[in-house]
């Protein structure tokens, strides 16, 4: 079956994933883009064979399911429209800024019985889905993590304000945790340290005793933006290095199936807007050990 979706947002990661993925996929079809600045919108839309929506409203009415490339804040409230309205969700992380608006939001998902896929890349490529399943078979002493970027400099189409405001803990923070959490265990506990516009250093404590060590941060000149976990367990040590994940062509795919096939069967998809809810959890605990 193909779903088809309306795309809310008409910025760089739009334009770079969110779109191009919509469109060129069996499991979805792009019917419509809206924007608060109508042009980009119309831009966007004629880029992929599809209509920019006059109102948001106007969106809610051409599709199925809806896509969020906007700021958390805003993709918080305009989701919870979209699911009140019966739309199926593909969220980016975080769900929102606070945790009592993500809390909001896997309400009103879970009263009108949508499905939602939340965009954690790495865990719909080949790499990172091999690695969470070689880890998880065996036993996990510890690991050592860094997701180390410039994306919030100048020059950087990701400086965008919230990223530059918020820093590295609500954009970087949902891909690593998630890593650590399936991959070592469940996280029960973050200690942090450190200032989320320079560098935060974190040490998590997983069901099982497994420790973790992990450094962020969206604000260091001259580095790759690589993000890289090695987990150690009593067969030998596991490495994620997201260079090798983003490599993968086939991600966009994976994740316009989990769509259709959770929209098809109303099974929920692993990585949804609970596992977001579960992160953003975390998060408010770090937020509150570095204030």
């Amino acid at each position: 079956m193909s779903v088809r979706v309306g795309l809310v947002g008409a910025g760089p990661w739009a334009g770079m994933f969110h779109a191009p993925m919509l469109s060129a996929h069996a499991g979805t079809t792009l019917e419509a883009v809206w924007s608060r600045r109508p042009e980009a919108a119309q831009a966007l839309a004629a880029d992929h064979g599809a209509i920019a929506a006059a109102t948001y409203e106007d969106l809610l009415s051409r599709c199925e399911a809806v896509a969020f490339a906007v700021p958390p804040d805003i993709q918080a409230e305009m989701a919870v429209v979209a699911a009140r309205a019966g739309k199926h969700l593909i969220l980016e992380k975080p769900l929102a800024f606070t945790l009592d608006d993500a809390e909001r939001l896997a309400g009103a998902v879970d009263d009108a019985g949508v499905q939602t896929v939340l965009m954690l890349r790495n865990r719909f490529t080949a790499v990172g889905q091999a690695f969470v399943e070689t880890a998880q078979d065996s036993t996990v002493r510890g690991g050592v993590a860094h997701h180390v970027t410039g994306a919030a400099l100048p020059g950087s189409p990701f400086a965008t304000p919230w990223r530059i405001e918020r820093g590295a803990l609500l954009d970087l923070g949902p891909h690593l945790l998630d890593l650590m959490d399936a991959s070592m265990g469940r996280i029960e506990h973050v200690d942090a340290s450190g200032d989320p516009r320079r560098w935060i250093s974190m040490v998590t404590h997983h069901e099982g005793g497994a420790l973790g060590s992990a450094a962020l941060s969206i604000t260091v000149p001259g580095v790759t933006g690589d993000c890289r976990l090695e987990v150690f367990t009593d067969d030998g040590p596991v490495v994620f290095d997201s260079e090798e994940s983003d490599k993968d062509s086939g991600v966009g795919e994976a994740i316009t199936r989990a769509l259709a096939r959770a929209v098809e069967t109303g099974e929920r998809p692993l990585v949804d807007v609970h596992r977001g809810l579960h992160l953003q959890r975390l998060i408010a605990g770090i937020e509150a050990e570095l204030s």
